[in-house]
């Protein structure tokens, strides 16, 4: 027998951008119901973000120990025990499982669903033994990863962000496909555990961030020993009783590269299928559902949140959406999405963050801008510690106003938040020379970077003629 409910918001989807929506519907009373098929925390927490940067973290361990010599203390190969590694991994994730957990969500009044959730007509959906008709829904149901048109692929073992934490025996030789920021990120820690790896991508490596910054962190993957191939086509992919084989080309040049597993990193694609859309009036094209600046999809009753959009996929944007949807569905608030200051870090070593403008972006628009820098290797506690590869580089206008922050080196993930406050903010440069930081740590070079644009007026005649003056008057 079909169980009916009328609830405010029914979610389809509990990974981050779900779960943020339940949450705060729930604490501020709304009826929330809330449907998923698969694990509670969707992607970030068990295949996505969490794993990744525990898997960074044991990586960075075994980097440490093979690198210390300048400290004084005798570096030596590390051994890894590659299961307890991935232990490390589960355990990481099985802290954090409890915050999203489906008795974690009952407990806050939130009706939980384990069922696939499906829209039967524009009002209704239906997910197990129950029909849903809430006043409004919110479509949070993520983004998978998504496979290039390499011939083969569907022939051969391959690897996943869905499934690489599965593995229990270390890669000899991994290949990866793509080289973007779950790429070179997995290449890194593979490496640093023991790995041979090697990187195949069709167009440049971080095509997306700064090229001087990127260049900062594709030379350190190098000197590493990580393989890269730019702008270089997999033709096709076979596997024998040795592993995988890669037919590669790049211009006229054709080879052959043999690994023993392979990773496929090269991008993501919407979660869409089995979701009625068009039953419901929800129009979706292969980048996404379609929103509004409002979030609202082409059925007005309908949200769409997070990697599901196809716009920029990350956990925080999830949550950002997560918030307007709140603001719009339960307080009828006008809340849109702005871009205008959504930062993201690439978590290589060293970590590569971007919000805002970048030099490019500032000058395709025709922008007058100013660039300030301000290098890691004059900041004090980056050369205690050893680690001064990097710089900053800060883009604004004539007036100082803050348009853009670049940053690639150490914490450069942290370091960047306070470049995203100002963005927001609409602040200018002066107010980043007016905090008091504390000696000696990295974010120093946020306020050094700051004081740069006032160099050439500090050297300025007549601002030392009139300092003179105030000197004779006593």
């Amino acid at each position: 027998m079909v169980q009916k409910l009328t609830p405010d918001l029914c979610i389809i989807g509990a990974g981050s951008g779900g779960l943020s929506v339940a949450a705060a519907g729930a604490q501020l009373g709304a009826d929330i119901v809330l449907i998923e098929k698969g694990k509670m925390g969707g992607d970030c927490l068990n295949t996505g973000c969490v794993p990744s940067k525990a898997l960074l973290a044991a990586a960075k361990r075994a980097r440490q120990i093979a690198t210390s010599d300048d400290f004084g203390i005798t570096s030596t190969t590390p051994e890894v025990d590659f299961p307890r590694v991935m232990a490390h991994v589960k355990d990481v994730i099985a802290q954090i499982a409890p915050n999203d957990s489906v008795e974690r969500f009952s407990g806050l009044g939130v009706q939980v669903i384990e069922a696939t959730g499906c829209f039967t007509d524009p009002r209704t959906v239906r997910a197990g033994g129950y029909e849903i008709r809430a006043r409004r829904f919110v479509i949070a149901t993520g983004s998978a990863a998504a496979l290039p048109p390499v011939s083969g692929l569907q022939q051969v073992d391959y690897l996943t962000n869905e499934n690489v934490f599965e593995l229990q025996n270390l890669p000899e030789h991994l290949l990866v496909i793509g080289g973007g920021p779950i790429g070179m990120e997995m290449a890194q820690a593979f490496r640093r555990l023991g790995s041979k790896v090697t990187v195949l991508e069709a167009f440049t490596p971080f095509a997306k961030d700064d090229p001087e910054a990127a260049a900062v962190v594709l030379k350190q993957l190098l000197d590493e020993g990580i393989e890269i191939h730019s702008e270089t086509r997999v033709e096709r992919v076979e596997q024998d009783e040795n592993g995988i084989i890669a037919h590669i080309s790049k211009g006229e040049m054709r080879k052959t590269i043999r690994g023993s597993h392979l990773l496929v990193a090269a991008g993501r694609k919407p979660t869409v299928d089995g979701l009625g859309l068009e039953k419901a009036g929800i129009e979706a094209d292969r980048r996404g559902i379609k929103v509004s600046r409002a979030l609202l999809t082409t059925n007005k009753r309908v949200f769409a949140i997070g990697d599901v959009t196809g716009g920029l996929q990350f956990t925080h944007m999830a949550n950002y959406h997560a918030g307007i949807v709140i603001r719009r569905a339960l307080f009828r608030l006008p809340a849109k999405v702005t871009t205008d200051a959504v930062p993201w870090v690439t978590y290589t070593d060293p970590e590569l963050a971007h919000v805002g403008l970048s030099e490019a972006e500032a000058q395709k628009i025709g922008r007058k801008i100013r660039v300030l820098r301000w290098p890691y290797a004059e900041n004090d506690r980056a050369v205690a510690e050893r680690h001064i590869k990097g710089f900053i580089k800060v883009i604004t206008d004539p007036k100082g106003r803050i348009l853009g922050a670049t940053i690639v080196g150490p914490n450069a993930g942290e370091i960047i938040q306070m470049w995203t406050f100002a963005i927001t903010h609409k602040m200018k440069i002066r107010a980043m020379t007016e905090f008091i930081s504390p000696y000696p740590t990295l974010s120093e070079i946020s306020k050094r970077v700051a004081y740069t644009y006032y160099t050439g007026s500090l050297t300025s005649p007549g601002l030392h003629r009139l300092v003179r003056w105030l000197g004779k008057l006593g």
